[in-house]
C-alpha cells in the first residue's frame, strides 16, 4: 500500500535555500555547514536525518546537467523535473516533522469528521486538507480519536466482522494503531494552524513537481511550471 505523506514546512527557510546560489547550497550540504539553518524538529514526529538529505542533494547534483553555480535554484535553466527533484529534498530539509498514512486507512480519519465520502485523489488536494483542518479545530484531540475508533468499529460490524479479541487477535493492536494515528494527526494539524507552517502534501513515488506546497504544486511554488 502507498502512503500519503504530510510535512510541516517552514516556508521562509525553504524560500531562503531556493534563493541561495546553487554552488553555495551544494558546498554547504557537502560540508554539513547548513545544519544550523534547518528548523528544529518536532520530536513527536519522524523527520529525515540530516545526513540522508545531504546525500540526496549531493546525489542530485551528480546527475544534474547544465547547472550554473552562481544562480539560485529558481534561476537555473534546467528541466522543471530536475529542479523539482532538488526542491522536494529542500522542503524535507525545511520540515519540522512528517505524518504518513496508508491510503486505505486515511478514509477512516477523514470521512467521519467531514461527514461525507472522499476519494483517493482528494488526499492530494490542499482544499480538502484545509476543510478537514477547519473541522478538526472544532473538536478536541480525545473526542476526535474516539470518534475514529467508533467509526472503525461500526464499519467492521456492518461488514459482519467480529469485534471480539478472542476471535481475532488483531483487534486490539489495530484499534490502538487507529487511536495513535488519529491522535497524532490532530496534533500535527493543530501545530500547522497555530504556527502558520506550510503543509507539503504528497504520496510515495509521486512526481516531485506534483507535490503540493500550501495551495500550489511544487513546480509552481518554485516558479518552474509550464
Amino acid at each position: 500500500m502507498v502512503d500519503v505523506m504530510l510535512l510541516l514546512v517552514e516556508r521562509e527557510a525553504f524560500d531562503g535555500l531556493c534563493s541561495m546560489p546553487l554552488g553555495e547550497l551544494l558546498d554547504g550540504m557537502q560540508r554539513r555547514a547548513l545544519r544550523d539553518r534547518r528548523p528544529e524538529s518536532d520530536q513527536r514526529f519522524h523527520r529525515a536525518f540530516d545526513v540522508d538529505l545531504e546525500g540526496d542533494v549531493l546525489e542530485w547534483s551528480d546527475g544534474a546537467e547544465g547547472t550554473d553555480p552562481s544562480r539560485s535554484l529558481r534561476e537555473q535553466r534546467i528541466s522543471p523535473a530536475s529542479a523539482c527533484g532538488l526542491a522536494l529534498a529542500l522542503t524535507r530539509w525545511c520540515s519540522v516533522g512528517e505524518w504518513r498514512c496508508w491510503d486505505a486507512r486515511l478514509y477512516l480519519y477523514i470521512e467521519p469528521l467531514l461527514g461525507r465520502g472522499v476519494s483517493a485523489e482528494e488526499f492530494l488536494r490542499p482544499e480538502m486538507w484545509a476543510e478537514f483542518s477547519d473541522a478538526l479545530a472544532k473538536t478536541d484531540r480525545l473526542s476526535y480519536s474516539e470518534s475514529v475508533v467508533l467509526d472503525w468499529m461500526s464499519r467492521r460490524q456492518d461488514l459482519g466482522e467480529t469485534m471480539e479479541p478472542s476471535e481475532d487477535p488483531r483487534i486490539l493492536p489495530t484499534m490502538e494503531a487507529h487511536r495513535t494515528a488519529s491522535d497524532s494527526l490532530h496534533i500535527f494539524l493543530e501545530r500547522a494552524r497555530r504556527e502558520g507552517l506550510s503543509l507539503l502534501i504528497g504520496r510515495e513515488y509521486l512526481d516531485p513537481g506534483l507535490w503540493k506546497l500550501d495551495s500550489e504544486s511544487l513546480d509552481s511554488a518554485l516558479g518552474v511550471g509550464a
